[in-house]
């Protein structure tokens, strides 16, 4: 048996699992439901419409109509559930959950924070989430530990 290659192979899995635990900042897409069609962040979605965020929202607007659904997917373990900063604006749906990644090792960071929420009244509201872990014994630097979207919903 060839020694080197574990050692390859373990190198490039710490290799991806450092870069699927930290997220970037940067343009931001959103997905509109039914349709599987990726739209920009600052395109409207339409009452009873689905969109969904994930770490490339980071720090960006959605604009979305009342009744619509809006999905946080994190993909890090790290992360807290998302939370909105007005609930009476943009409601939670349903409880966080946590999907952990059946091939990752314990302690990877690996799988996914979900959280939905609903539009529920015009106004503006902050979905937020943070960490402090961006990899196992990799702190996160300060620009990688917050994760900020406003929701500006519409009648």
């Amino acid at each position: 048996m060839n020694l080197r290659r574990p050692t390859v192979i373990a190198l490039t899995c710490a290799a991806l699992l450092a870069l699927a635990g930290c997220g970037s900042a940067g343009t931001s897409t959103a997905s509109s439901a039914p349709a599987s069609t990726t739209a920009p962040a600052s395109t409207a979605a339409s009452a009873g419409a689905a969109v969904t965020a994930d770490e490339h929202a980071n720090h960006t607007t959605l604009k979305v109509a009342v009744g619509t659904t809006i999905s946080v997917d994190l993909h890090s373990t790290y992360w807290s559930a998302a939370t909105s900063s007005a609930p009476d604006i943009v409601a939670p749906a349903g409880s966080p959950a946590t999907s952990p990644s059946p091939s990752c090792r314990p302690g990877g960071g690996c799988g996914t924070v979900s959280a939905s929420f609903t539009a529920r009244t015009p106004g503006t509201a902050h979905l937020v989430a943070s960490r402090t872990i961006c990899g196992e014994a990799l702190n996160c630097g300060p620009d990688q530990r917050t994760y900020d979207v406003t929701i500006e919903v519409t009648g």
